[in-house]
């Protein structure tokens, strides 16, 4: 296979500081974080100052509030993020090695994870204030494409989460020796899927597109928690298909399992099956379309 793409020369450390026997080092993937939840947080106090978006032109929160609310979803997205991959990834390996949970810096984030740890975050801010649940995961939902874009580009900068192999005319060669094993008998350079670029695509470009269309062209705001439900579809649809071109997790693939099934439909190697990705996106669509449901059910009840 031969790759017509060629892996862009950007190093994972933006630059580095030397202080004795410590290296502080800024990275992309951390730069995406901050830079994402930073523009989500403008993005949002330009929403609520927008008060003929929302149902009875009224905002779920003040504008003054909106900082105090990203204190605690940095807190969501760390814990959750980083107890997801725990839970859903790694459990047998942290279970043996519990210092290592908190050890963020070596890598391990679940994006399923930090999303639940922003819904527990939101969930908890808004009974503490006396605040619409519904209308705060909106104003998430109108956002959270921002920092799903940025967090792909710094997984393609890294290296990192890299696609099947493939010889698709833009297909890539990732550095590293692992990224160059297409199998147990392969020789020679590996090119593969670019899968973090489709992610980028659809969970940060497509999804954005279609929230801010929703937001202010066709006011779902104005329906509490609508905008959530179709978060919740679009991204669970964009995932399970991406996962189709992502490389099996390493813990997970095996020589009789190569795709990395965590759920296998047939017992031979060549049969099909669901990847935790997908294990976990699926049902999302479901979900979403039950909060869907359930908030224009809620709307007409109320009319």
């Amino acid at each position: 296979m031969q790759a017509l793409i060629p892996f862009p020369d950007i190093s994972p450390e933006i630059f580095s500081i030397s202080l004795g026997p410590v290296n502080l080092a800024l990275r992309w993937y951390a730069l995406a974080y901050i830079t994402g939840l930073l523009l989500a947080w403008r993005w949002i106090v330009a929403l609520v100052n927008r008060p003929d978006l929302w149902r009875d032109n009224k905002a779920p929160i003040a504008a003054k509030q909106v900082e105090d609310l990203l204190t605690w979803v940095i807190l969501g997205v760390i814990l959750g993020g980083r107890l997801g991959y725990v839970l859903f990834y790694q459990p047998a390996y942290y279970w043996a090695n519990p210092l290592e949970i908190p050890m963020v810096w070596q890598g391990g984030m679940s994006f399923h994870g930090g999303f639940l740890g922003v819904i527990v975050a939101g969930t908890l801010f808004a009974r503490k204030y006396k605040l619409s649940i519904a209308g705060i995961g909106d104003s998430f939902a109108a956002t959270v494409a921002i920092g799903l874009f940025l967090g792909r580009i710094a997984n393609f900068i890294n290296g990192e989460l890299w696609g099947r192999p493939t010889d698709v005319p833009w297909a890539v060669v990732f550095p590293g020796t692992l990224a160059n094993i297409c199998s147990d008998t392969w020789v020679g350079v590996c090119s593969r899927h670019p899968s973090q670029l489709y992610e980028a695509a659809l969970e940060g470009i497509l999804l954005g597109l279609i929230m801010a269309y929703l937001v202010y062209r066709r006011g779902w705001l104005k329906i509490p928690g609508q905008l959530t439900g179709m978060l919740f579809i679009v991204y669970g649809a964009a995932r399970s298909f991406v996962e189709l071109f992502r490389q099996a997790d390493a813990q997970f693939a095996s020589f009789s399992n190569p795709m990395g099934y965590v759920i296998r439909f047939g017992v031979n190697i060549d049969s099909w099956g669901l990847t935790m990705g997908q294990v976990l996106s699926l049902p999302m669509i479901v979900l979403g379309l039950f909060i869907i449901w359930l908030a224009r059910r809620n709307v007409r009840r109320a009319a």
